[in-house]
């Protein structure tokens, strides 16, 4: 089994959370010191969330020490969880999230900001990051976010208790965030190499198709999603992945082909949920989305009810879709799918 924490060998910052209101920096330096010299410490104090701090040690192994002897001990009656810090670009300090437990938070209503999140979802335990997700071009928000937690059996309680819960004026929906496959790995049929935390996806936290690419590539009244490089799923898997996103008309899961069709009330969920899992890893599967045919002219239990239809319009990478013609039926023709 892996480390909880992932190790550089130039680190000498550590994170310190769940700290009680009445630490001071004072009392931090005193107990950290006995693992070794430390050149400063800073308490960051937030409105919504326990206080944290950053502690520099002036060599790497003095802080790895301190790591190990001081993680989940008791200050002031509080579990304190101590984990490695990272450097962002523009150079501060930052915890280290990879190896933490994120969570999706759909049907996010506009006005919902960072610390309204945060208050929602603190009760539940530590939160160690809030990233909402906004439009590069607009940085409006695209009506969804990602929460972050130390301890997985805080964000399985979250999960469970927020899901359909109302948050400013819409319910929102929740579930573990998908992990993005890695760009240097083959999105083909296999399966992923690296699929040991897809059980709780570890997200990239950035969607790999532009919401509005994706929105103008069909008609306004297409609502459902193909599913495709998806292995032996059920209706109940795939419902459990996609309803996070908006409500769900109806699911056509197809095994022996390996596809699947989701058609939603509204064109927004389906957009939402092609932009947000297509590439990812669920279950060892990288999985592909796309739009598919506008109004399945009825529910059988038939693929071409379904098929992948785009007005007859072609797409080339450049726009992040291949080709779809008005008459290809089940998944898009020649094994090509939308950014690929």
């Amino acid at each position: 089994m892996h480390s909880p924490f992932e190790e550089n060998a130039n680190s000498r910052t550590l994170y310190v959370g769940n700290l009680d209101p009445s630490v001071s920096e004072e009392l931090l330096m005193a107990l950290f010191t006995q693992m070794g010299p430390c050149k400063n410490c800073k308490i960051i104090h937030e409105p919504t969330s326990d206080p944290y701090a950053f502690i520099e040690f002036t060599e790497h192994q003095a802080a790895a020490n301190a790591l190990l002897a001081m993680n989940k001990r008791l200050v002031m009656g509080k579990e304190i969880k101590v984990n490695w810090a990272t450097t962002s670009t523009s150079g501060t300090v930052k915890v280290d999230t990879s190896k933490h437990f994120h969570i999706f938070v759909g049907d996010l209503a506009p006005e919902i900001d960072q610390n309204a999140i945060r208050e929602a979802f603190s009760p539940f335990g530590e939160i160690s990051e809030v990233k909402i997700a906004k439009f590069t071009d607009t940085q409006k928000p695209k009506g969804y976010c990602f929460v972050s937690f130390t301890n997985q059996s805080d964000a399985e309680t979250a999960i469970t208790s927020m899901n359909g819960q109302w948050l400013g004026t819409r319910k929102i929906r929740t579930n573990w965030a998908t992990r993005k496959a890695p760009t240097n790995e083959p999105t083909t049929g296999t399966r992923s190499r690296d699929s040991n935390n897809s059980q709780y996806g570890q997200e990239s936290l950035t969607a790999k198709l532009d919401f509005n690419e994706v929105w103008n590539r069909t008609s306004d009244t297409n609502s459902t999603v193909y599913f495709g490089n998806c292995g032996d799923v059920s209706e109940d898997l795939v419902r459990s992945f996609f309803e996070q996103y908006g409500p769900i008309v109806e699911v056509r899961v197809f095994k022996e082909k390996g596809y699947a069709f989701i058609r939603y009330a509204t064109k927004d969920s389906a957009c939402q949920a092609i932009c947000h899992i297509h590439g990812s890893d669920i279950h060892g599967y990288t999985v592909k989305c796309g739009w598919g045919r506008d109004e399945p002219t009825n529910t059988g239990n038939n693929p071409s009810n379904y098929g992948s239809t785009m007005n007859n319009q072609n797409y080339n990478n450049n726009n992040q879709y291949d080709s779809y013609s008005q008459n290809s039926y089940g998944p898009p023709s020649n094994n090509t799918y939308m950014g690929l």
